[in-house]
Protein backbone atom coordinates (compact mmCIF):
# COMPACT_ATOMS: atom_id res chain seq x y z
CA UNK A 1 0.00 0.00 0.00
CA UNK A 2 1.11 3.24 -0.81
CA UNK A 3 2.06 6.41 1.45
CA UNK A 4 -0.69 8.14 -0.26
CA UNK A 5 -3.67 5.78 0.11
CA UNK A 6 -2.79 5.62 4.07
CA UNK A 7 -2.69 9.23 4.66
CA UNK A 8 -6.35 10.60 5.89
CA UNK A 9 -8.03 12.45 3.09
CA UNK A 10 -8.07 15.59 5.24
CA UNK A 11 -4.72 15.53 5.74
CA UNK A 12 -4.04 14.90 2.58
CA UNK A 13 -5.55 18.34 1.85
CA UNK A 14 -3.24 20.65 4.13
CA UNK A 15 0.38 18.93 2.54
CA UNK A 16 1.60 20.62 -0.36
CA UNK A 17 1.79 17.66 -3.30
CA UNK A 18 5.03 17.84 -3.55
CA UNK A 19 5.39 16.27 0.39
CA UNK A 20 2.81 13.79 -0.22
CA UNK A 21 4.93 12.25 -2.86
CA UNK A 22 8.43 12.74 -1.63
CA UNK A 23 9.73 8.96 -0.03
CA UNK A 24 10.93 10.36 3.15
CA UNK A 25 7.90 12.50 4.42
CA UNK A 26 5.31 9.44 3.37
CA UNK A 27 7.74 6.78 5.61
CA UNK A 28 8.01 9.27 8.58
CA UNK A 29 3.51 9.78 8.18
CA UNK A 30 3.29 5.74 8.09
CA UNK A 31 5.33 5.31 11.45
CA UNK A 32 4.86 8.51 13.72
CA UNK A 33 1.44 7.61 14.46
CA UNK A 34 2.34 4.27 16.42
CA UNK A 35 4.61 6.65 19.01
CA UNK A 36 2.46 7.37 21.85
CA UNK A 37 5.21 8.37 24.46
CA UNK A 38 8.49 10.67 24.42
CA UNK A 39 11.69 9.03 23.16
CA UNK A 40 13.52 9.19 26.78
CA UNK A 41 10.74 8.61 28.85
CA UNK A 42 11.41 4.88 28.76
CA UNK A 43 15.11 5.20 29.69
CA UNK A 44 14.40 8.09 32.79
CA UNK A 45 16.39 6.37 35.86
CA UNK A 46 16.70 9.32 38.14
CA UNK A 47 15.17 13.03 39.30
CA UNK A 48 17.11 15.34 36.53
CA UNK A 49 15.89 18.35 38.53
CA UNK A 50 19.04 20.46 39.73
CA UNK A 51 16.48 22.44 42.07
CA UNK A 52 15.41 19.19 44.21
CA UNK A 53 16.26 20.04 47.71
CA UNK A 54 16.32 23.66 47.57
CA UNK A 55 14.29 25.97 49.63
CA UNK A 56 12.14 27.98 47.68
CA UNK A 57 12.84 30.66 50.24
CA UNK A 58 16.30 31.02 51.14
CA UNK A 59 17.50 29.04 48.06
CA UNK A 60 20.24 27.46 49.67
CA UNK A 61 20.57 23.58 49.86
CA UNK A 62 19.87 21.44 52.84
CA UNK A 63 22.50 21.56 55.42
CA UNK A 64 22.51 17.78 55.87
CA UNK A 65 21.73 14.97 53.58
CA UNK A 66 17.50 14.49 54.07
CA UNK A 67 17.25 10.80 55.62
CA UNK A 68 13.93 8.62 55.26
CA UNK A 69 15.25 6.15 58.08
CA UNK A 70 12.40 4.85 60.43
CA UNK A 71 14.10 7.20 63.52
CA UNK A 72 11.72 8.74 65.97
CA UNK A 73 10.95 12.07 65.51
CA UNK A 74 12.24 14.65 68.30
CA UNK A 75 9.54 15.65 70.76
CA UNK A 76 9.14 19.82 70.75
CA UNK A 77 10.46 21.45 74.00
CA UNK A 78 7.94 22.26 76.11
CA UNK A 79 6.47 26.03 75.64
CA UNK A 80 7.88 28.34 78.28
CA UNK A 81 5.88 31.41 78.96
CA UNK A 82 8.13 34.55 78.52
CA UNK A 83 5.50 37.03 79.23
CA UNK A 84 6.84 39.82 82.02
CA UNK A 85 4.37 40.43 85.33
CA UNK A 86 4.04 44.51 85.06
CA UNK A 87 3.02 46.42 87.76
CA UNK A 88 -0.41 48.29 86.62
CA UNK A 89 0.37 51.30 88.29
CA UNK A 90 4.08 51.37 86.78
CA UNK A 91 4.99 55.05 86.29
CA UNK A 92 5.52 54.72 82.51
CA UNK A 93 1.99 54.25 81.97
CA UNK A 94 1.78 57.72 83.30
CA UNK A 95 3.13 58.80 79.68
CA UNK A 96 -1.00 57.48 77.66
CA UNK A 97 -3.89 58.47 77.94
CA UNK A 98 -5.10 55.13 78.56
CA UNK A 99 -3.54 51.53 79.27
CA UNK A 100 -5.44 49.75 76.31
CA UNK A 101 -5.11 52.55 73.77
CA UNK A 102 -2.16 54.20 72.00
CA UNK A 103 -3.76 57.11 69.88
CA UNK A 104 -7.17 58.89 71.14
CA UNK A 105 -9.73 59.85 68.23
CA UNK A 106 -10.25 63.46 67.22
CA UNK A 107 -13.58 63.93 69.12
CA UNK A 108 -11.57 63.33 72.89
CA UNK A 109 -8.32 65.53 72.06
CA UNK A 110 -11.09 68.03 70.48
CA UNK A 111 -13.08 68.03 73.94
CA UNK A 112 -10.86 70.12 76.13
CA UNK A 113 -11.59 73.69 77.80
CA UNK A 114 -9.65 77.26 77.62
CA UNK A 115 -6.89 78.32 79.07
CA UNK A 116 -6.40 79.32 82.74
CA UNK A 117 -6.24 82.96 82.58
CA UNK A 118 -4.05 85.22 84.46
CA UNK A 119 -6.76 86.99 86.52
CA UNK A 120 -7.82 83.68 88.14
CA UNK A 121 -4.82 82.55 88.75
CA UNK A 122 -3.93 85.53 90.72
CA UNK A 123 -6.60 83.96 93.38
CA UNK A 124 -4.39 80.89 93.88
CA UNK A 125 -2.19 79.57 96.58
CA UNK A 126 1.51 78.44 95.87
CA UNK A 127 0.40 74.64 96.18
CA UNK A 128 -2.74 74.98 93.56
CA UNK A 129 0.04 76.82 91.53
CA UNK A 130 2.47 74.25 91.95
CA UNK A 131 0.20 71.17 90.87
CA UNK A 132 -1.55 73.32 88.20
CA UNK A 133 1.98 73.46 86.89
CA UNK A 134 3.20 70.11 86.65
CA UNK A 135 -0.67 68.98 85.84
CA UNK A 136 0.35 71.17 82.68
CA UNK A 137 3.51 68.86 81.88
CA UNK A 138 2.42 65.41 82.34
CA UNK A 139 -0.38 66.49 80.00
CA UNK A 140 2.11 67.70 77.59
CA UNK A 141 3.90 64.77 77.60
CA UNK A 142 1.25 62.87 76.99
CA UNK A 143 0.92 64.97 73.76
CA UNK A 144 4.34 64.01 73.01
CA UNK A 145 3.97 60.52 73.37
CA UNK A 146 1.33 60.57 71.28
CA UNK A 147 2.98 62.84 68.57
CA UNK A 148 5.40 60.20 68.13
CA UNK A 149 3.12 57.26 67.91
CA UNK A 150 1.26 58.98 64.82
CA UNK A 151 4.35 59.77 63.38
CA UNK A 152 5.37 55.90 63.75
CA UNK A 153 1.96 54.79 62.71
CA UNK A 154 0.90 57.52 59.81
CA UNK A 155 -2.96 57.25 60.72
CA UNK A 156 -4.02 60.20 58.61
CA UNK A 157 -5.65 61.94 61.88
CA UNK A 158 -5.81 63.69 65.00
CA UNK A 159 -2.62 66.09 64.29
CA UNK A 160 -5.23 69.05 64.18
CA UNK A 161 -7.68 68.77 67.30
CA UNK A 162 -3.60 67.52 68.91
CA UNK A 163 -2.32 71.06 68.20
CA UNK A 164 -5.16 73.13 69.48
CA UNK A 165 -4.89 70.86 72.93
CA UNK A 166 -1.34 71.86 72.91
CA UNK A 167 -1.60 75.27 72.22
CA UNK A 168 -4.24 75.72 75.03
CA UNK A 169 -2.31 73.86 77.25
CA UNK A 170 1.03 76.21 76.35
CA UNK A 171 -1.38 79.54 77.19
CA UNK A 172 -2.01 78.48 80.81
CA UNK A 173 1.54 77.84 81.83
CA UNK A 174 2.45 81.47 79.93
CA UNK A 175 -0.49 82.63 82.31
CA UNK A 176 1.32 80.59 85.57
CA UNK A 177 4.84 82.17 84.67
CA UNK A 178 2.89 85.33 84.27
CA UNK A 179 1.63 85.29 87.81
CA UNK A 180 4.98 83.78 89.64
CA UNK A 181 6.55 86.85 88.27
CA UNK A 182 3.78 89.51 89.60
CA UNK A 183 4.76 87.92 92.82
CA UNK A 184 8.25 88.19 92.30
CA UNK A 185 8.35 91.43 92.02
CA UNK A 186 6.37 92.07 95.00
CA UNK A 187 8.39 90.14 96.89
CA UNK A 188 11.28 92.22 96.42
CA UNK A 189 9.58 95.34 96.86
CA UNK A 190 8.38 94.35 99.90
CA UNK A 191 11.81 93.42 101.13
CA UNK A 192 13.08 96.82 100.14
CA UNK A 193 10.53 98.16 102.67
CA UNK A 194 11.10 95.36 105.16
CA UNK A 195 14.98 96.89 105.14
CA UNK A 196 13.92 100.40 105.86
CA UNK A 197 11.40 99.38 108.29
CA UNK A 198 12.88 99.66 112.04
CA UNK A 199 10.27 97.36 113.79
CA UNK A 200 11.49 94.63 111.30
CA UNK A 201 14.89 92.31 111.82
CA UNK A 202 16.40 91.08 109.14
CA UNK A 203 19.36 89.97 111.03
CA UNK A 204 18.12 86.42 111.20
CA UNK A 205 18.45 86.78 115.03
CA UNK A 206 15.35 86.86 117.04
CA UNK A 207 11.44 87.66 115.89
CA UNK A 208 11.31 88.89 112.40
CA UNK A 209 8.86 91.90 113.48
CA UNK A 210 9.47 93.80 116.80
CA UNK A 211 6.92 96.21 117.52
CA UNK A 212 7.59 99.47 119.03
CA UNK A 213 6.15 100.65 122.28
CA UNK A 214 3.02 102.31 122.94
CA UNK A 215 4.73 105.35 124.67
CA UNK A 216 7.79 105.43 122.46
CA UNK A 217 5.77 105.79 120.01
CA UNK A 218 3.15 108.52 120.92
CA UNK A 219 4.69 111.90 121.20
CA UNK A 220 3.94 113.57 124.18
CA UNK A 221 1.79 116.63 124.47
CA UNK A 222 2.10 120.10 125.53
CA UNK A 223 0.86 120.96 128.90
CA UNK A 224 -1.50 123.78 127.83
CA UNK A 225 -2.94 121.77 125.49
CA UNK A 226 -3.65 118.66 127.75
CA UNK A 227 -4.81 121.26 130.48
CA UNK A 228 -8.57 122.53 129.59
CA UNK A 229 -9.49 125.66 130.63
CA UNK A 230 -12.04 126.66 133.76
CA UNK A 231 -14.18 128.11 130.95
CA UNK A 232 -14.80 125.06 128.50
CA UNK A 233 -15.21 123.01 131.64
CA UNK A 234 -18.11 124.96 132.81
CA UNK A 235 -19.52 124.86 129.52
CA UNK A 236 -19.60 121.20 129.13
CA UNK A 237 -21.04 120.79 132.36
CA UNK A 238 -23.57 123.66 131.86
CA UNK A 239 -24.56 122.00 128.39
CA UNK A 240 -24.95 118.56 130.01
CA UNK A 241 -27.14 119.56 133.05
Amino acid sequence: MSALQCLNPAARLLLPARCIYSPSVSSYLLTAGFHNSAPLAAHKTQDRSKNRGVSAIHRKYPKQPLSVAKVALPQPADVVDTRIDIDPDHGLYGFFKAKDTVLPTPEDDHKHGRAWSVEELRRKSWEDLHKLWWTCVKERNIMFTQQLERKRLDPGFGAFEAKSREREIARTQRAIKHVLTERYYAWQEALMLAKSDLEINMTGNGPVYKPRALEESTPDLPDEVSELPKGASEGKATASG
